[in-house]
């Protein structure tokens, strides 16, 4: 019986696994998938990203099924809907800050034709980067194209958005592929 190898980080909790296994690293050219990442990656700041795993289906529920049009025509009155939900975490500054980024990630559609295309200018050659990572343990938490990223997201006015966020993002919907050389799930 062949033993599957994983990258050390999902350990042995079963989401994480899913996670790993099914999404984390997959290359991804979808604009409402890259707006669920920017919402769940935002949230994660400061916090585990286990945490907002076990959340993610109230995200959605709340945050119209990560509906980038939708939540950025949310009100005052949707964001304190939301902040009475015990199922999200409930801060205040990152709740606006979503339908913020909202506003700004639709800008960068308008601009560029797509998030996707916006994303991938920064990329070398418009391509997704395959690093080649022996131990997972010594994966970068940030990279100079994060920090680039980065600097002009927060130049939109971007929040709750840094570069270990943003190298997070970019390893969740694969414009980073960060498995380990030894992972099956490469």
């Amino acid at each position: 019986m062949k033993v599957t190898k994983r990258c050390h980080w999902c350990g042995n909790d079963e989401l994480y696994i899913k996670y790993h296994d099914e999404e984390w690293g997959k290359e991804v050219h979808d604009d409402q998938t890259f707006f669920e990442f920017l919402v769940l990656e935002s949230a994660q700041a400061g916090l585990s990203w286990i945490t907002i795993l076990r959340k993610r289906e109230n995200y959605k529920r709340l945050f119209a099924d990560f509906d980038v049009e939708k939540v950025a025509a949310f009100k005052e009155e949707d964001i304190e809907r939301i902040l009475q939900d015990p199922g999200i975490i409930r801060n205040r500054l990152k709740v606006k800050s979503t339908v913020k980024n909202a506003k700004l990630f639709i800008d960068i559609q308008q601009e560029y034709g797509s998030f996707d295309n916006y994303l991938y200018s920064f990329m070398p050659n418009g391509k997704r980067i395959i690093n080649q990572i022996k131990n997972s343990k010594n994966t970068p938490a940030t990279t100079e194209i994060s920090d680039a990223i980065v600097k002009d997201m927060k130049k939109r006015g971007f929040k709750f958005f840094g570069s270990t966020i943003c190298y997070a993002f970019m390893q969740a919907v694969g414009a980073v592929n960060d498995h380990a050389l030894d992972c099956d799930f490469r």
